[in-house]
């Protein structure tokens, strides 16, 4: 009997309880892998649900649910076995499994047995940890099946299972099938992360050489519930080295790949789609994917941006306008515009970009020339609406009632934030207007440094839907738009470029800028890796700082920073939801949980030298 067949994964853009929509691309991916002959086809985990469910994971009804959508997925197996994950209830307990369906019978189910449980993952809440070895009987529609750590024999071929953390683990369950079988599946919910997918790749290659096997691995595709964003990565390891990549991070519902392999000779197919060249190319498809998939999947008819002429909100517009050029190169403008609700008789990217961007430039007295300009150049070389208002008006009236009401006048001397919160929070209410009117996402234009230090005024700034940037550091933001100016074409960042960054809430003559208000972006980058990634003390970090910089700067930097971080932790309770770029974020929902009241390091800043 030849051993000689075609292995394949199939990415797929899932949204939690969306069951049409998942097992509609399940469908997809298996009608495609039948076209391609495809004997084995591996889809990602708890793809039936979507892995996102959270504390839904914890209802009866869910499981019962995914167990009848199975049912429905099982006759489409037919000349073709299949590999889907779901969540399972069994014995009064969740389990992450994977089901592997033969020419419409079910043959088994594997169990999760590491489960997930730091920086975004908290799988231990959800799902129960399968025992090392251990097969037992599960009974579904008057059948019994294997369930456990299950290893399955077809068409000759032995195959055993990992499920995503199960292969980032030392003592990885497939250690028990070292040279027991010839094919490992790896159903996985692997989030994305600048320079993870080099990292996964070295896993599944190193895995491979380790067990001395094929290793296919899938990975989920798209934004699926809100913030985490998944790359959709497929890779196929043959003793140690790569023969199968797709291409990443797809706007597509479903994304295949495939290849020939003979378990007796060895020999392979490769396919080998190239991965992206950098950092910044990495974030602006990622951001992208996620800022589609969010707007579609929230049901929202646009996005509408209050376009300071700075970096932030600059950065963001730009990114919708990557939003309509990769959706626009990858769908085409039919089945782009059809996905996200409308048609136009025209294919023209900046008249696509003005239908779903609206901005607005709020100024006020303090605001210059040159950001009202660079706001207005911006907005109308990527096509979007510009409206332009002061808010001078609200501003005085809301100062004229409370200095009536206590009995003085405010003034910069005595009463700074005040009086530059109440600009940024008078903006909030009429770009809300603006995002009612159309039906759309208000994008917040917060980033991950100003999240540090709680630099965003609540109910200002921070108002919106989403919050794209959130996630990445000013530093980072400021070096991508260079790179969006000089490497994606986008001419209009020409003036944002030049500017130097400051929320210009102060009057002119105070000459305010955002580093001057803080320290260097660069010190403040440097200060949140050690302290939130590396979780060393404010004396650590002091002594770290000192060694490059004066020590009475390092001393003051060190303690703004922490004086400020633990000051705001009610601030990143409550901004708008974030995606997930970097190897960590700040926001406590999602990665990093911080006191709301704390001692704030008092007695650990008091001691630095």
């Amino acid at each position: 009997m030849s051993r000689k067949i075609k292995i394949g994964g199939a990415c797929v853009n899932q949204t939690p309880i969306d069951w049409e929509n998942n097992l509609a691309n399940i469908k997809a991916g298996i009608d495609q892998a039948k076209k391609e002959d495809v004997d084995v086809l591996c889809f990602p985990e708890l793809c039936i649900t979507g892995y996102g469910c959270e504390d839904l994971f914890l209802s009866d009804w869910l499981t019962t649910k995914a167990l009848q959508k199975l049912e429905v997925i099982v006759p489409w197996t037919k000349g073709i076995a299949v590999a889907v994950g779901l969540p399972v209830r069994f014995d009064n307990h969740i389990y992450n499994t994977t089901c592997f369906i033969s020419n419409g019978e079910i043959q088994g189910f594997y169990a999760k047995q590491k489960l997930a449980n730091d920086g975004v993952h908290y799988e231990p809440r959800w799902f129960t940890s399968w025992k090392s070895g251990e097969v037992v009987d599960f009974e579904l529609g008057g059948k019994t099946y294997p369930f456990g750590h299950i290893s399955i024999n077809h068409s000759g071929i032995s195959i055993g299972f990992e499920i995503c953390e199960d292969a980032w683990r030392k003592d990885r369950p497939a250690l028990e099938y070292t040279n027991k079988v010839d094919l490992i599946l790896n159903p996985s919910a692997s989030h994305f992360a600048f320079k993870k997918a080099e990292f996964r790749e070295d896993l599944v290659c190193k895995g491979s050489r380790l067990l001395d096997c094929v290793y296919l691995y899938t990975n989920l595709l798209g934004n699926e519930a809100g913030r985490m964003i998944y790359d959709g990565d497929i890779l196929i390891a043959n003793q140690g080295k790569l023969i199968g990549r797709n291409k990443r991070l797809s706007f597509s519902d479903f994304n295949l790949i495939s290849v020939d392999i003979d378990f007796d000779s060895g020999e392979t197919d490769e396919m080998l789609d190239p991965n992206f060249e950098n950092q910044n190319e990495e974030f602006a498809k990622a951001a992208s994917l996620a800022l589609f998939d969010y707007l579609r999947k929230s049901r929202s008819k646009g996005y509408v941006l209050s376009l300071s002429g700075g970096a932030d909100s600059s950065t963001i517009a730009v990114l919708v306008a990557e939003v309509v050029k990769h959706g626009m190169q990858e769908l085409g403008e039919e089945k782009f515009t059809q996905k996200i609700g409308f048609e136009l008789d025209e294919s023209d990217q900046k008249k696509i970009v003005g239908h779903l961007l609206t901005t607005a430039y709020q100024g006020t007295k303090n605001s210059s020339k040159e950001t009202f300009e660079s706001a207005q150049k911006l907005a109308e070389s990527i096509g979007a609406k510009f409206h332009s208002w002061t808010i001078d008006q609200q501003v005085d009236s809301s100062r004229q009632t409370i200095e009536k009401a206590i009995g003085r006048d405010l003034t910069w001397e005595n009463d700074d934030i005040t009086l530059q919160n109440i600009q940024a929070r008078s903006r909030s209410p009429i770009i809300w207007m603006l995002a009612n009117l159309n039906n759309a996402l208000l994008l917040a234009t917060s980033n991950r440094s100003e999240g540090d230090v709680g630099y965003a005024t609540m109910d200002g700034d921070t108002s919106g839907s989403i919050s794209p940037i959130a996630g990445v550091s000013k530093s980072f933001v400021l070096q991508w738009l260079k790179y969006a100016q000089n490497e994606l074409g986008y001419s209009g960042l020409e003036h944002v470029n030049k500017l130097t960054p400051t929320a210009e809430l102060r009057p002119e003559e105070h000459n305010q800028t955002d580093e001057e208000d803080l320290m260097p972006y660069g010190v403040l980058k440097q200060i949140e890796i050690e302290a939130i990634l590396n979780g060393r003390s404010p004396k650590d970090i002091y002594e770290l700082l000192s060694e490059v910089y004066d020590e009475a700067e390092a001393k003051s930097w060190v303690t703004k920073f922490f004086e400020l971080w633990t000051r705001n932790q009610w601030k990143r309770e409550r901004y708008a939801p974030s995606f997930h770029f970097d190897d960590f974020n700040i926001d406590p929902r999602s990665w990093y949980r911080f006191p709301i009241l704390s001692g704030g390091y008092k007695e650990e800043l008091e001691n630095l030298p």
